[in-house]
């Protein structure tokens, strides 16, 4: 039975079943493909915290309404009150998004997320750090923020650096979509479902009265496939990938990608190219930094230092570039954003250097994650 999420306004954004030893909670904002707002990241945060509380729940079943599991924050609502001159409103939706990935990473019980369509930005931060994430082939998954003028954000600077090779600032960067056979290649999902076993799956799921992890995965693989990748998957490409993405600047990667292409006429190449040459210059170079300091953190360093990019990203002092690309991509939609600065060689290393600074605010605090104990080994290797 649907117990409908409360303090949001009378829609129902988050619902929540209860079968036996099971809570499933359910993303409905079908018609704006789950975005999260505010509401719901609070709902979802109360609902996690109650059921690690509850002896009777033994695991979390989270999933979307509609052809979306979550397409990520609300970029548009944090996109106005930033505009009407409110970017702290921007950092509290955020501070409390970070500390509900943190609390995903972290959690006590298993987690079974269902990624069947439409899986973005802070889509991924709900579910990767999460136990488990079941793909299916109708899953689309991306973290297009360089071209918004963001960055990768909700702990992927944990999850990205940690996929093979140098696959993940190639994802990051480039904010390529991946299908759900990709994500099973690359370990962004831990198993691929066909959708049409989907409603088995949910029925065994439901009958589940254990946190064992491997009793878990276990009735997940029943119903489990393993897809064949693309014929054009850039998952075949690793060889290029790890020789390009592996190099210490943006403009060496794009440098020895224009090298690969000379000598290789292959589309996925070009493509490639011209992704990062239309992404924000400013938001390559904090990626690839966040990232690379990534590889050697825990997830909530990754995340206190996420959130500190955040905040200078939305006071706009040195860029604006994520208001230009929220215009351009989310509000005008007319896809032509203008960079400021416009070029890679523009940007200095201490302008970079800035954006992992502390706030020049006496308002203003380092994200405070909250205290977690009683963590299964999968948990604890995360900190």
């Amino acid at each position: 039975m649907a117990e409908s999420s409360s303090n949001n306004g009378g829609t129902d954004q988050v619902l929540v079943e209860n079968t036996g030893s099971v809570r499933i909670f359910i993303l409905n904002r079908p018609k704006l493909l789950n975005a999260l707002s505010a509401q719901m990241i609070s709902r979802l945060l109360e609902l996690f915290h109650a059921s690690e509380g509850d002896s009777n729940v033994k695991m979390i079943v989270l999933k979307g309404n509609g052809r979306a599991f979550c397409a990520g924050g609300d970029a548009a609502a944090v996109f106005h009150n930033i505009r009407q001159g409110n970017w702290k409103w921007g950092a509290d939706f955020i501070r409390e998004q970070y500390t509900l990935d943190y609390v995903v990473a972290t959690y006590s019980k298993p987690q079974v997320s269902i990624l069947n369509g439409i899986v973005m930005g802070g889509g991924l931060g709900l579910s990767v750090h999460g136990r488990f994430r079941v793909a299916t082939e109708k899953t689309v998954c991306a973290m297009p923020e360089t071209a918004l003028g963001l960055f990768p954000d909700v702990g992927a600077s944990y999850f990205y650096p940690r996929l093979p090779g140098f696959f993940g600032e190639y994802a990051g960067l480039t904010g390529a979509r991946l299908d759900g056979a990709e994500m099973l290649a690359c370990g962004l999902a831990t198993h691929f479902v066909p959708s049409e076993r989907l409603p088995f799956l949910g029925q065994a799921l439901a009958k589940v009265n254990t946190s064992d992890p491997d009793v878990i995965s276990a009735i997940i693989n029943r119903f489990s496939d393993v897809p064949k990748l693309k014929a054009g998957s850039p998952y075949h490409k690793m060889k290029i990938i790890d020789r390009c993405f592996s190099r210490r600047t943006i403009e060496e990667i794009i440098s020895s990608l224009e090298t690969e292409a000379l000598n290789n006429k292959d589309d996925w190449i070009c493509s490639t190219i011209q992704s990062l040459k239309k992404a924000s210059p400013t938001s390559l170079k904090i990626s690839l930094r966040s990232i690379r300091e990534g590889r050697l953190q825990g997830i909530g360093s990754c995340l206190i230092r996420e959130y500190r990019v955040s905040c200078h990203v939305f006071r706009g002092e040195f860029s604006k570039d994520f208001f230009e690309g929220c215009r351009a991509i989310v509000i005008d939609k007319d896809r032509n954003p203008k960079w400021e600065p416009s070029r890679l060689e523009l940007i200095r290393d201490d302008d970079v250097d800035r954006y992992f600074s502390k706030m020049d605010d006496e308002d203003w605090e380092d994200l405070k994650l909250p205290e977690r104990s009683n963590l299964p080994p999968y948990a604890i290797a995360k900190i």
